[in-house]
């Protein structure tokens, strides 16, 4: 979680050089329900702060068409607006960090408006927010405020689960707190199929008891023969694959995601076996070919 925060508050995320290619396979239209496949760009975090324009052209090259970004520097709104519409790539989305909700929320509105973002997703809770059945019941607090001053420039906020929100405290999964604790006129949620997964959970379950919450889907895959757990501790190794090389059940999950509200996803994969621009584009190539 670390590396992400530092990805997330130090880089620039080559936003002064992107000049990606606008083209890409012609298939693309063939996704699940025909959505552009999206990449969080987390995935390719080194490769862009080694050589940003090289990077964004090669994953425009794969045939992404929507990228998630983290923060927004080195480029003014009207600047970065003009960049996506030449490379013909959209930024429906944003991560964000969570202390940003009580420092500096109203500025990151109001660039995340004027860059046209359709949301604002916080990425993690903070480390103490998260350990305890309060920590949660605090979070939600704090998102229903920050998603109405969100709402108000058109914005709609969502946050983005790992593993740790399915512990249990007493009869209360973390996660099922924040859903009910959080108002969904203005709280929406971007769920990680891996991370909840991997947590033992079923994302499919989760559509369907709570239809409409679910905007957002991250897609990555998870290895045979890892264990679930709720707490980052990867003593197997790297249990992250691309899409399609793991145990998911992506067909399952996309017939059920409309009925949770999906409208974009996007393949994020933290760390790879392989080149990570080879993952990327294998998961792609997947998700191009399955069909809803």
């Amino acid at each position: 979680m670390l590396s992400r925060r530092h990805f997330l508050r130090k880089t620039a995320l080559g936003v002064t050089a992107l000049a990606a290619s606008a083209g890409g396979p012609e298939w693309l239209s063939a996704n699940p329900y025909g959505l552009p496949v999206g990449l969080q760009v987390y995935t390719v975090r080194d490769e862009l702060a080694k050589d940003p324009v090289g990077t964004l052209k090669k994953v425009a090259a794969i045939g992404y068409k929507e990228v998630e970004m983290g923060e927004f520097f080195g480029k003014t709104p009207a600047d970065f607006r003009a960049l996506l519409k030449e490379v013909q790539l959209e930024a429906p989305a944003a991560h964000y960090d969570f202390n940003q909700l009580t420092s500096g929320w109203e500025k990151a509105i109001e660039y995340a408006h004027a860059v046209g973002l359709k949301y604002m997703v916080i990425s993690a809770l903070e480390d103490e927010d998260h350990k305890s059945l309060d920590g949660f019941k605090k979070a939600a607090a704090v998102f229903n405020k920050a998603a109405e001053q969100a709402a108000k420039a058109g914005i709609q906020f969502c946050y983005h689960n790992h593993n740790f929100e399915f512990t249990r405290y007493g009869d209360t999964l973390g996660y099922d707190l924040l859903l009910k604790q959080t108002d969904p006129k203005f709280v929406l949620f971007e769920l990680d199929c891996f991370w909840m997964t991997h947590a033992g959970h079923d994302p499919v379950e989760y559509f369907e008891s709570y239809p409409g919450r679910f905007p957002l889907l991250h897609i990555k895959d998870l290895k045979k023969g890892i264990p679930s757990s709720t707490t980052f501790d990867m003593p197997h190794g790297n249990p992250f694959t691309e899409v399609g090389n793991g145990v998911i059940d992506w067909k399952r999950i996309f017939v059920a995601a409309k009925g949770g509200g999906l409208k974009h996803y996007f393949v994020e994969q933290d760390d790879c076996d392989r080149p990570p621009l080879e993952s990327a584009r294998i998961s792609c190539e997947y998700l191009h070919k399955l069909t809803v």
